[in-house]
């Protein structure tokens, strides 16, 4: 359960109190999620969550994500809009933690993504990207490419612990995209970790994307090679092609592709599926065995990326070279 800081009635009511919400009603943990303490909170005027951040949270960035969230908001993306209490202050304090209360959105995701929340997906992704285009704020990606290799020293002597061999897949992997990192692609807001999970939908309709603590600046073709990797490979971790050819034809009926991107997008797909290894073997293991969350098995990117290592071409995911 993805609670790692406890709150109680006599902390929350006032807080409630103070953002004018009238009167607490009930709370509960939620148990989804792995960076910060969650809680949706029903109150008599709504809905809300709040989040206590914790972990990997670097406070300095909260008026990014936040004003982030504001700005997609006021243009049109449906995602979680900061609340402010009465002094009209997004943040605020709750059991030792650093806080913010969130407007409520409606919806699931999907556990078995189908080709119609894949075609969504590709749409909202690049209605993203085009509305976080004059964003002022930036934020540099920490895990990038320089960031991999710093996760990777903190375990390559335990990475054959997760599978055999993990350690050298893994750094000829850093080594080749080294060489083969694209820069100069076009770029701006990305939301970095748009799974399934931080996707919500009401029948077949997308209501909401959520989650934006990994967003930051980066390639926006980076940025769906992530979700190209999150949503288009099956459970058994085939390649399901129709489902990548219907996200990226969505993304790309709204923002197209440049050659350069085309031309990148093996070595982006590759580098997405390296990023979320490198991440999940270090959680894996560093994540205590009583630890509250369980860590996601690394196991599923060693074979998407093994996938990625064995395309010749990008029309294999369903692209095809401007002309």
């Amino acid at each position: 359960m993805a609670v790692y800081t406890e709150v109680t009635d006599d902390e929350l009511t006032p807080l409630i109190a103070d953002y004018g919400l009238g009167e607490l009603l009930s709370y509960k943990g939620i148990a989804e999620g792995v960076e910060n303490s969650n809680f949706l909170v029903h109150t008599s005027k709504g809905t809300y969550i709040l989040t206590l951040y914790e972990r990997r949270v670097d406070p300095a960035d909260l008026p990014f994500f936040l004003g982030l969230l504001q700005h997609l908001s006021e243009r049109g993306i449906s995602c979680p809009l900061p609340v402010r209490n009465r002094a009209g202050e997004m943040l605020t304090k709750i059991a030792g933690r650093t806080s913010a209360l969130m407007t409520f959105l409606e919806g699931v995701w999907p556990r078995r993504p189908r080709a119609v929340h894949c075609a969504a997906v590709g749409r909202a992704l690049a209605e993203l990207h085009l509305a976080g285009k004059d964003f002022p704020l930036e934020r540099k990606n920490a895990l990038d490419l320089a960031g991999w290799h710093t996760l990777f020293e903190r375990f390559s002597g335990r990475a054959d612990e997760i599978a055999p061999g993990l350690g050298n897949l893994i750094a000829y992997e850093l080594a080749h995209l080294d060489r083969a990192w694209p820069k100069g692609l076009p770029g701006g807001i990305v939301h970095a970790d748009l799974f399934p999970d931080n996707v919500f939908f009401i029948g077949d309709t997308l209501s909401g994307l959520i989650d934006f603590y990994f967003a930051c600046n980066d390639a926006w073709a980076y940025d769906l090679a992530i979700c190209l990797n999150a949503w288009c490979f099956e459970p058994d971790c085939s390649f399901n092609a129709t489902k990548g050819r219907t996200l990226l034809s969505a993304y790309q009926a709204l923002r197209p592709l440049t050659a350069a991107e085309v031309a990148a997008f093996t070595t982006l797909a590759r580098g997405a599926a390296l990023r979320f290894l490198v991440t999940r073997a270090h959680d894996w293991l560093h994540t205590d065995a009583g630890a509250l969350v369980k860590p996601h098995d690394p196991n599923a990117y060693v074979r998407r990326l093994r996938f990625h290592q064995e395309v010749e071409s990008p029309s294999e995911y369903g692209l095809e070279r401007p002309q």
